[in-house]
């Protein structure tokens, strides 16, 4: 479904991702993990259309979608949950969830996905009228999820969801994206929690800095691995 092909990305002199190729097949959760300055963030803000690349291609479908509008990537099938959430503070819960689906226009289609959200999220229902700023850090995530998840993604990028989030609600969305995936979604995952990320997904590709591979393979190729863990910590 997604291929990127020698992916190069650069902030002016600095090289922030260098001829990175990893691919997601239909169906499949892959984590792309690594320490802060690796390109993971850079690379989904390349898929999504955020960024130019400065060598390399992005195929969805087979199709180059570099060059693409964000709005149009989204249109295609590609939702992201960006890091820090980016929720709407002046806005309530309900009018943050609606904005997912402003590109489509089947409304008894989007009025259904917003019933399943609601099952899923009760906590979305209960706020429903309230600031989006008012939710507690966990409660974002989950509008965020959400609210990518009304947009009835093909692909669903996210990008550090457990960031700042306590130790309980990291295992609930941990737990959320097993189910989603488990329902057929298909997930590219951004995380610094290695662990976690390798233990859930089918596979996972770990990124040194700079955007370069450093491992790749299943939870159990990659727990073969004796020295993983101390070869992770020691990424730099």
């Amino acid at each position: 479904m997604l291929e990127v092909n020698e992916l190069s990305v650069s902030y002016g002199r600095i090289n922030a991702v260098q001829a990175l190729t990893i691919s997601v097949a239909e169906g499949e959760f892959v984590g792309l993990v690594g320490h802060n300055g690796a390109g993971k963030s850079t690379t989904l803000l390349t898929v999504t259309g955020t960024l130019r690349p400065a060598g390399g291609d992005v195929l969805f479908d087979g199709k180059s979608i570099v060059g693409l509008a964000p709005d149009e990537i989204l249109r295609r099938g590609i939702a992201l949950v960006p890091e820090g959430r980016r929720i709407f503070g002046r806005l309530s819960v309900g009018e943050n969830l609606k904005i997912g689906a402003t590109t489509r226009k089947d409304k008894k289609g989007v009025e259904e996905d917003m019933r399943k959200i609601l099952d899923r999220f009760p906590v979305l229902q209960r706020y429903w009228n309230k600031s989006g700023a008012k939710l507690s850090g966990g409660e974002q995530q989950m509008l965020a999820i959400g609210r990518a998840l009304l947009s009835r993604p093909r692909l669903l990028l996210l990008d550090e969801p457990t960031l700042g989030l306590a130790p309980l609600m990291v295992d609930r969305v941990f737990e959320i994206l097993d189910d989603l995936h488990k329902e057929g979604t298909t997930i590219l995952l951004v995380e610094q929690n290695a662990a976690r990320t390798i233990e859930v997904a089918d596979r996972t590709y770990v990124l040194r800095s700079g955007g370069r591979i450093q491992f790749q393979g299943t939870s159990e190729e990659l727990a073969k691995m004796g020295d993983f863990e101390t070869a992770y910590i020691g990424m730099g």
